[in-house]
């Protein structure tokens, strides 16, 4: 994997601007944050982000892949003003279960998520090297 950064532009802080990889590709669906059975613990955002995050984690194993094989992911979120206030608690729990990879991110804050309690939804691109 090679992170993209044109010369004479700042490093960003925790993405990448783009990522160059070859491989296999997986690609995750959205990973909201219940757990196995579709429950939810917990209605507070960083704690649904980090179960989003262990969910692709676990997906990912099942592909064959690992963290460190993310390129992409596409972060939704339902209120920007509560993800940029647990920005430290979303950071810690990223990089517990993702590490420091450099990652091509994007965050978007939508209306509302698809099932009624979630906060966040998570969607993952990896690329697994030949």
């Amino acid at each position: 994997m090679q992170v993209l950064l044109p010369p004479g532009w700042p490093r960003p802080r925790g993405y990448a601007n783009g990522v160059a990889a070859r491989g296999t590709m997986i690609f995750l669906a959205g990973m909201v944050g219940w757990d196995a059975q579709s429950r939810f613990a917990t209605d507070e955002l960083a704690g649904q982000a980090r179960q989003a995050l262990a969910n692709a984690v676990a997906v990912l194993a099942a592909g064959g892949a690992k963290p460190e094989h993310i390129v992409r992911m596409t972060w939704y979120v339902t209120d920007r003003r509560e993800y940029l206030a647990a920005g430290a608690e979303i950071g810690k729990a990223y990089r517990e279960l993702i590490g420091s990879y450099s990652v091509a991110m994007t965050a978007v804050e939508v209306t509302a998520l698809m099932e009624d309690r979630a906060k966040v939804e998570i969607e993952v691109t990896a690329v697994v090297p030949d």
